[in-house]
């Protein structure tokens, strides 16, 4: 679990910890990107104190900047390249303007249903959210 002093001082970037897939890009993020943020699986964060809901995190991966701002899905992502700086800063930036804005989502709606048949996905990756928890 992350620290309160250590949200306070960095963005949070929420992501499904039940789904390999995500697992899995998340790791890449952190080994290879190097954000300027802390990912959290959504599943281990205190939402409230974060200020996102079940709902957001369930509907895509979550941006939570300093100033308590909120972005979902491909400005999520935007953002957390952005943070990473380096080579990823001008990525990031591209990502929040047209025509590749206009691109990012639909794009990110099409992988994150098909998320399962992806490198690392699983089938509980397809399930929804709520099957995702139960056991057995």
């Amino acid at each position: 679990m992350v620290s309160v002093i250590e949200m306070s001082t960095r963005p949070v970037f929420l992501y499904d910890g039940d789904c390999a897939f995500c697992s899995a890009c998340a790791s890449f993020i952190n080994r290879r990107i190097h954000p300027g943020s802390t990912l959290l699986p959504r599943q281990a964060a205190p939402m409230e104190l974060l200020g996102v809901t079940e709902q957001q995190c369930n509907a895509a991966v979550q941006w939570i900047a300093h100033d308590s701002q909120v972005f979902s899905g491909p400005r999520a992502i935007a953002e957390l390249l952005i943070s990473a700086g380096s080579i990823w800063r001008p990525l990031g930036w591209a990502l929040r303007i047209p025509p590749l804005s206009w691109l990012a989502e639909p794009l990110y709606r099409l992988i994150s249903r098909n998320r399962s048949l992806l490198p690392g996905g699983t089938a509980a990756c397809s399930l929804p959210p709520a099957e995702r928890s139960k056991p057995g």
